[in-house]
């Protein structure tokens, strides 16, 4: 949607899927950088926007994305109708810039449909139970399309991105980054909040809860590419029993740059002293990560924990004010770390790839600072500088390039 021929284009794809008999909803994003424009034009006057304001003015750039898509389609014979969130009755929570879906009538929808009408609404948005309009917050289009399909019960969510679908890594670090077919939604929901970029962690959360087959594909692509061909591209998310669990160990390595350590030391070890050290922490809206408590020695423990790089300043100065009440010797930490993950739901009957990836590790001479795991999912935390060699290393290891 970054232009009009762009969304001619869209209008040629969209016209595509319904000729070959398809009922379809399209919910397009706002049009490339628009979102960040009325944004800034909000803090121009106020420079910290209401939230309620701020949704009425974010809300308006799908609004026109929508109008124009539908005079596109229109002006190819195609009868498309457009509506906002409200419209269709989109209902939200009243947290107002991260609102969250409740539920959807899908009863003005369906009946344009059965009229053979395209239907086009906008995403990122909806109506609190006051009729005020609130936003989903960033990626907020994708959840959007994923909730109507979960409504819809549609055969498939197609999203429409500019990656041609999800990759064994990020292509820009490891060349040999091999695209894949299908991957599950458990494991795009690791790969999601660990770092990968392509959806944002709550569509695939809502995909995986509703069981809504989603599919990502390149909007890039030839728009009149043959059926066929369009339909089984891209990577598609699905269901761990539609799998093959012997296909793979590993799906891919994920890795997040910007993160950063922090050790209390000296701390009492006593009941309660994890909630005095987080509670403060979680109270500044402070997200943390991987926890590790060392065993006690005469009492004390130290303490160590992750927090995304941005607000490292901000958890350190906390504790140095918390530190005393505490009883802790000194708070320290490292803000040039990264953290890199294996992520596979192979893993759940294979044994050997935690070995496999220490070791690798060790080969390259990176030392590990951290480890956190989970069923699907090993995650280390070493030097930023040693990220993309170990990434790469990793990916080779458990030959990710190879289908």
């Amino acid at each position: 949607m970054g232009s009009t021929d762009r969304i001619k284009n869209v209008a040629a794809r969209v016209a595509k899927w319904h000729d070959a008999g398809h009922q379809i909803i399209v919910v397009p994003s706002a049009m490339a950088g628009e979102t960040n424009r009325l944004i800034g034009l909000a803090k121009d006057i106020m420079s910290q926007p209401d939230p309620r304001e701020l949704d009425m003015i974010a809300s308006t750039g799908e609004q026109v994305s929508v109008g124009l898509l539908a005079m596109a389609l229109l002006a190819r014979g195609k009868d498309a109708v457009s509506y906002t969130g409200w419209q269709v009755g989109i209902k939200t929570d009243s947290a107002f810039t991260k609102a969250r879906i409740q539920s959807i009538d899908d009863t003005r929808v369906r009946s344009d449909l059965e009229s053979g009408k395209i239907v086009i609404i906008t995403g990122f948005q909806g109506v609190d139970d006051e009729g005020n309009i609130s936003t989903l917050g960033r990626g907020g289009s994708d959840t959007s399309a994923v909730a109507i399909a979960a409504a819809m019960k549609a055969d498939e969510c197609l999203i429409y991105t500019d990656v041609d679908g999800v990759y064994t890594t990020d292509p820009r670090v490891v060349e040999e980054a091999r695209r894949l077919t299908k991957i599950t939604f458990e494991e795009m929901l690791e790969l999601a909040s660990l770092g990968s970029k392509v959806l944002q962690t709550r569509s695939v959360e809502f995909a995986g809860n509703y069981r809504v087959p989603t599919r990502v594909l390149s909007s890039l692509t030839d728009p009149l590419m043959p059926l066929e061909e369009e339909a089984n591209s891209g990577t598609l998310i699905s269901f761990e029993e539609e799998t093959n669990m012997e296909q793979a160990v590993i799906s891919g390595i994920a890795f997040q740059r910007d993160e950063a350590k922090i050790t209390i030391l000296g701390v009492p070890d006593k009941p309660g002293v994890a909630f005095q050290i987080l509670g403060p922490i979680a109270d500044a809206n402070i997200e943390v990560d991987m926890i590790v408590q060392n065993i006690s020695v005469d009492g004390k423990t130290d303490f160590t924990f992750t927090v995304p790089r941005n607000d490292y300043q901000k958890a350190v100065s906390i504790l140095e004010g918390v530190k005393t009440e505490l009883g802790a010797q000194r708070v320290t930490g490292d803000a040039k770390v990264s953290k890199v993950s294996a992520v596979g739901v192979g893993m759940r009957s294979h044994v050997g790839v935690a070995s496999q990836m220490f070791r690798t590790l060790s080969q390259e001479g990176i030392n590990i600072m951290m480890i956190s795991t989970s069923e699907i999912k090993i995650s280390v935390l070493i030097d930023e500088k040693y990220m993309e060699l170990a990434v790469r290393a990793l990916h080779r290891a458990f030959e990710l390039e190879q289908a």
